[in-house]
């Protein structure tokens, strides 16, 4: 399909997968640390933070960096396949009985562990309690996010959301907020319904950046809400993410509602509790860079990758809205072909799934929707 919608869909997940793949190798540093280790900013595919990276703890054997995607990727790859095997709407029931049986079930390449197995073997603890609670303790699925630890990991994999619900945020919104009832819950929820709102509204023909933005705070709620509007606020008046980041604009901006220690890998008491007061912190910050470059995918992406921190979400996140607005040429041939090969997958593959799913979706939207409008005339021409 070479239509404007396969064009956006593509651009949003191949930009979201370079982003990710980009940003896997300064995940969980700060700015400082990512430019002594590689003598300045990083604006390509860069080798892992650590030489022995396959012994080297907290991470090992993770080999993150060397165009190698993260789960991120994975988990978007696999929720896609999800909208390709119903090809309708999805909700949290599907997430149990159609997305973790692929979670525990299905042997996928996985980039990091550079070996085919599950890939329930390579998600984060709070991603692993999908399986938990669904397959083993048959929570119903709607509540079974529910004490999860609070996080991105529902919001880092929402974009397909937006891609079939393209140019109309409030269902995708809608959509998300149900499908990750099974995930997360409180501002992790909420980011997840934000951040597939954004996508959708990224899709629409024509779109800006301020629109993406009008969105966002238009349908986001609570502390997520106070979290866009200064993250977005302060990012318009910065001239560059190099200097945004040198200064700690956008952090000092974040800090006051993001519950994720300075050190990042240290915990607080509060951290990733629920809250209506706080939000994560990868959103408004993926918004923030997308902002500070006016849409442009090198700066929305780089900027992303040298603040560190969660950084292949923030990269996956910004690089999506990105390459909705942009389209497929927006992500630069060289490093996309670089991580397909790094990573040993097609990257337009999942994109040309969606498109065809997005179309037929949408064609059972209008049927239902004219047909309720009918009904709805009746009644009241009606007497």
């Amino acid at each position: 399909m070479t239509t404007a919608l396969a064009d956006k869909i593509a651009g949003c997940l191949v930009s979201a997968a370079v982003g990710d793949a980009l940003g896997g190798a300064t995940e969980t540093y700060l700015p400082l640390e990512i430019r002594d280790r590689w003598g300045g900013w990083v604006e390509g595919i860069v080798p892992p933070y650590n030489p022995d990276w396959a012994t080297r703890k907290p991470l090992a054997p993770f080999h993150k960096g060397d165009g190698h995607v993260t789960d991120d990727t994975l988990m978007v790859r696999a929720l896609v396949s999800v909208y390709a095997e119903k090809r309708a709407h999805l909700d949290a029931h599907d997430v149990a009985e159609l997305l973790v049986p692929r979670l525990i079930g299905e042997r996928v390449w996985i980039p990091e562990l550079e070996t085919e197995t599950v890939l329930l073997q390579r998600l984060a603890l709070a991603e692993k309690y999908l399986s938990l609670r669904l397959h083993w303790a048959h929570v119903d699925p709607r509540e079974a996010g529910v004490g999860n630890a609070v996080n991105c990991g529902a919001a880092m994999y929402m974009a397909p959301v937006g891609c079939v619900n393209a140019a109309n945020p409030d269902a995708a919104y809608a959509e998300a907020i149900e499908i990750t009832g099974a995930h997360q819950s409180s501002f992790g929820r909420e980011a997840a319904g934000v951040m597939a709102a954004v996508t959708a509204a990224a899709m629409a023909p024509g779109a800006t950046v301020d629109d993406v933005v009008g969105t966002a705070l238009r349908l986001a709620k609570d502390g997520t809400r106070t979290a866009i509007e200064a993250v977005c606020e302060t990012a318009r008046g910065q001239t560059h993410w190099t200097d945004a980041i040198t200064s700690g604009a956008i952090r000092d901006a974040i800090r006051p509602y993001d519950l994720v220690a300075e050190g990042y890998r240290d915990r607080g008491l509060a951290a990733h509790r629920p809250s209506r007061l706080h939000s994560i912190e990868e959103l408004p910050v993926a918004l923030g860079f997308l902002v500070m470059a006016d849409g442009n995918w090198h700066d929305t992406v780089f900027g992303a990758v040298n603040y560190g921190r969660d950084a292949d979400s923030i990269a996956t996140m910004g690089g999506a809205l990105a390459g909705a607005l942009g389209g497929r040429g927006a992500v630069p041939p060289d490093l996309s072909e670089a991580v397909a090969e790094a990573s040993r997958m097609d990257l337009d593959a999942p994109a040309r799934d969606l498109t065809a799913v997005a179309v037929e979706v949408r064609r059972s939207d209008g049927e239902r929707s004219r047909a309720t409008e009918m009904a709805f005339q009746q009644l009241v021409d009606g007497r």
